[in-house]
């Protein structure tokens, strides 16, 4: 059964779309940019700022929905810049210590509110 995953740990979202929905064991979580969840507003400033605000937002949705980083399978990061993929790799990393998740990362020509940095994911209850 679908089930809707809203938390005020994480940004609103800035469109018609759920922060995550969870079927069964998996937990497909929208795509999180910069956005602060306790004034909802958006921080397009240092890429190793808005990376670690974007990874802030993904735990919050994980823990609303009682997994961790963990339990991510896949990931996708979307950037506006290929030059910053090193910074952003080196923040990534800290949370995936062992076992990192499957991964893609392109490089798009724009992102929702003008950031640098979206990733989305998909976790699994089972993956720890």
């Amino acid at each position: 059964m679908k089930k809707i995953i809203s938390t005020e740990a994480a940004p609103k979202a800035v469109g018609p779309y759920s922060q995550a929905v969870q079927m069964g064991d998996f937990l497909f979580c929208s795509g999180q940019i910069s956005i602060n969840p306790q004034n909802q507003e958006v921080f397009t400033g240092d890429i190793n700022q808005q990376t670690e605000m974007v990874l802030k937002n993904i735990e919050a949705v994980l823990k609303a929905s009682e997994m961790n980083f963990g339990h991510i399978i896949k990931t996708t990061i979307f950037l506006t810049s290929m030059s910053d993929f090193a910074t952003v790799n080196e923040i990534y990393a800290t949370r995936f210590t062992k076992e990192p998740p499957a991964r893609s990362t392109v490089q798009v020509a724009g992102l929702p509110k003008g950031v640098n940095v979206e990733i989305e994911v998909i976790a699994n209850r089972q993956a720890i």
